[in-house]
């Protein structure tokens, strides 16, 4: 389990063909990996995947080709937000994340205005309906606060601060987002929908 909140900013800097997927060799930043041991859980851009090899200022993870499929931002050389999993004396700052992606959400917006910055994003048909306002969502694994839906749009108010430490530094309209929706949205609608599945 995760926070949504954003410990450092990596980078992608090899990627390797397996049979079913790649294995990516990951550059922590600085992140602090004294602690991390083989096994652990890494959110990389929203999605949880397993260090299977450790150096001292990175990491390595395999992808499988389901993962592939259903996000973005793992296939080429780049930035990455970097979360640690949660330990039970940890804060948390944001809302429970599993490092689950739900689907890759399009952005239509990113603009500033005044203080802060406007993101605006468009979410599969299918994930709409768990996305409420002033609910949380995760966007590449940032823990954000859902400001308006209309449809399957939603918007988001960035501050500075989550801009400048995120890879939202780099994001432009007409990029492509991974979207995890919230873990209770989810469980709820299970155990509304379970009596129509006996």
């Amino acid at each position: 389990m995760f926070t949504g909140i954003v410990a450092a900013v990596g980078r992608i800097a090899e990627i390797k063909p397996l049979p079913k997927g790649v294995r990516l060799k990951i550059h922590t930043a600085n992140l602090p990996m004294a602690d991390t041991q083989l096994g652990d859980s890494i959110c990389v851009n929203g999605v949880c995947l397993t260090a299977v090899s450790l150096h001292k200022s990175s990491f390595e993870a395999d992808v499988s080709r389901e993962t592939l499929d259903c996000t973005v931002g793992l296939v080429q050389e780049g930035e990455v937000n970097l979360e640690k999993s949660l330990t039970l004396t940890d804060r948390l700052g944001g809302h429970l994340v599993s490092g689950h992606v739900d689907g890759v959400g399009e952005v239509l917006n990113f603009d500033e205005i005044g203080e802060s910055w406007f993101l605006e994003i468009r979410a599969p048909g299918d994930l709409a309906r768990y996305i409420a306002r002033k609910g949380s969502v995760t966007v590449n694994g940032v823990s954000l606060t859902v400001n308006h839906v209309k449809g399957d749009v939603f918007d988001i108010n960035i501050i500075p601060h989550t801009r400048e430490v995120t890879t939202f530094r780099n994001l432009n309209a007409g990029d492509h987002v991974n979207l995890e929706i919230d873990l209770i949205a989810r469980y709820c609608e299970r155990i509304l929908s379970y009596q129509k599945d006996l």
